[in-house]
């Protein structure tokens, strides 16, 4: 029976300590399935855990970079870091009083950003919310943090279920991050320590990542947007769905970025070792019609595959908004307000970083100086 389905906290923790117990300290076969109370994932950490000579009983160090390697980090993670931001301050508000707060990890399980109510006088709390703290698996053993990394996909993990007894005070949620490129870039986690079991907070924490990956294809530097669903999906003008499938084009209609949506309706997408695909690989129609759609502000269409299925599409131009006259009369304001909102929106996302926010919109820095009125 899956764990999530069992009654009350007391059986799950003594189901759970009957599954250390056989997979732990029994040292049962790695092709003995797991006793009932744990998901398989769980038991393939552990055995990764048993298989480096790690033993549950011993110490865990917390300790995180210098200040100077912290900084480092940082910077080298920024464009994660500005992605994920905004998402992990709605999931602050979201578990706001619970004793849960937001982590953000890089690829290899480094802490680059700490969101949400942490409380500094409880050390197990202070131990891990710090940038710099390596949270993956060889390092501090089965956790959501270094599972997520290393399964692929959202995890929950509560107190018992992780491999060293000094972190059995921990309930955990994760799921891994995918960059433009379809790569793993991190996780995002939420943890508390000794609180109520909050199953629920997988679906939650996945939901974000995936509004941090689209956050992410964003910043690429596309000129076409193109947004894909199956037939019949409603497709708002102004934002994508959660389900929707993003992909980035250049004006020479190759694909320079997309998000995990678009990979599970395209598979062709997933990573390929030096593989760069056109629009032309995937759709059944000229690429150059996306484009002409693009430009009409056309409505979603039926967009054919090679495969013979068929996808909604709906294609836009970066700077769509800047360049159609109907949206400043549809508004009500000159299109010079709106391409000064719009900028202005760009720079204040990206914390006042005018190099960023001209990236984001596909302009120059100078130009973004200019339309704001700002000396260089």
């Amino acid at each position: 029976m899956p764990s999530s389905v069992l009654s009350t906290p007391t059986d799950r923790l003594t189901l759970i300590a009957q599954a250390r117990h056989a997979l732990l300290e029994d040292s049962i076969d790695t092709g003995v399935a797991p006793p009932p109370a744990i998901d398989a994932w769980i038991t393939r950490s552990w055995q990764r855990c048993l298989a480096q000579g790690l033993q549950p009983g011993e110490p865990v160090d917390f300790a995180p970079l210098s200040r100077a390697g912290q900084r480092a980090l940082q910077e080298r993670r920024w464009p994660l870091i500005t992605a994920a931001r905004p998402v992990m301050e709605q999931l602050s508000r979201a578990v706001a009083g619970t004793g849960y707060f937001g982590l953000l990890t890089d690829a290899q399980g480094l802490v680059v950003e700490v969101h949400g109510e942490v409380d500094a006088r409880v050390p197990a709390a202070a131990a891990i919310a710090r940038v710099g703290v390596d949270l993956s698996e060889s390092s501090v053993g089965t956790t959501a943090i270094g599972a997520a990394l290393q399964e692929l996909q959202p995890v929950w993990l509560h107190r018992g279920e992780h491999f060293f007894i000094q972190n059995q005070v921990y309930s955990c949620a994760g799921a891994p991050l995918f960059g433009p490129d379809g790569e793993c870039v991190g996780m995002l986690d939420l943890s508390g320590v000794e609180v109520a079991e909050r199953p629920e907070l997988r679906h939650l924490v996945a939901r974000a990542a995936r509004q941090i990956e689209n956050r992410l294809v964003l910043q690429v530097p596309w000129r076409c947007l193109l947004r894909l669903n199956w037939p019949g999906t409603p497709m708002a003008e102004d934002a994508p769905g959660e389900t929707d499938g993003l992909i980035g084009l250049d004006p020479d209609g190759r694909i320079l970025a997309v998000n995990r949506a678009a990979c599970q309706l395209l598979p062709q997408l997933l990573p390929q070792a030096g593989a760069a695909l056109l629009a032309g690989d995937l759709f059944a129609l000229p690429w150059t019609t996306l484009y002409d759609q693009a430009r009409r502000l056309a409505p979603p269409f039926e967009l054919p595959l090679w495969s013979g299925l068929h996808l909604q599409a709906l294609p836009r131009l970066r700077a769509s908004l800047l360049e159609t006259p109907a949206s400043a009369g549809q508004s009500g304001r000159p299109l010079k307000d709106l391409e000064t909102a719009l900028i202005r929106k760009a720079v204040d996302e990206a914390r006042g970083n005018v190099a960023e926010a001209a990236q984001r919109l596909g302009i120059s820095r100078a130009t973004v100086y200019r339309k704001l009125g700002r000396p260089r």
